[in-house]
């Protein structure tokens, strides 16, 4: 069985889907500050190290003339884990305050943060592709460091808080009207 009003298949309701998606985005949103704090990387070539945090590798790219791999690390580790989080929280406030405002276009919205953040991941992937392949002894290395660990924590958890909130909450307001 589908929905009548945007076709996508119809399952059970998510038990304390408000409660569990605020827990869920608070969460994300207090490791979200030692994930971009922390360095994410530490370099180590000829016996110096020098660590990295996810703005400062930005930074980084952008004076070394490669702006489009600093470009996608911004969007990737800053601005999507932020919009995800902003847009989760304006998704839960609405909900809560039974706004009947553009209810389709807040479907979508819904949509696109579940879609998006799994794109987080690639950063995750690159670092631990990098630690595994760069080992070069004496000469060169590179760590993870805890801002690794706090990023895939923000990272897992949005996509946890997206799979938790019940997009028909949207449009419950919607029900009560019909009646």
């Amino acid at each position: 069985m589908t929905c009548p009003r945007c076709g996508t298949r119809l399952h059970s309701r998510k038990p304390n889907s408000i409660h569990r998606t605020w827990a869920l985005v608070l969460a994300a949103l207090i490791f979200y500050i030692p994930a971009n704090v922390l360095p994410v990387t530490t370099v180590i070539s000829f016996g110096k190290g020098q660590s990295d945090t996810i703005m400062s590798g930005v930074i980084y790219f952008i004076y070394s003339g490669m702006w489009p791999i600093a470009l996608v690390i911004f969007v990737a580790s800053v601005f999507v884990p932020l919009l995800k989080l902003l847009l989760l929280s304006f998704l839960l406030i609405t909900v809560q305050r039974k706004s009947r405002w553009r209810q389709k276009d807040r479907t979508r919205l819904y949509r696109i943060t579940e879609v998006i953040g799994r794109w987080s991941m690639v950063d995750i992937f690159v670092v631990t592709i990098l630690v595994a392949l760069v080992n070069l002894g004496a000469l060169a290395s590179i760590q993870a460091g805890p801002g690794a660990v706090f990023f895939c924590a923000v990272v897992i958890i949005t996509m946890f808080a997206a799979m938790s909130f019940d997009p028909r909450l949207i449009w419950d307001t919607e029900e009560s009207i019909d009646e």
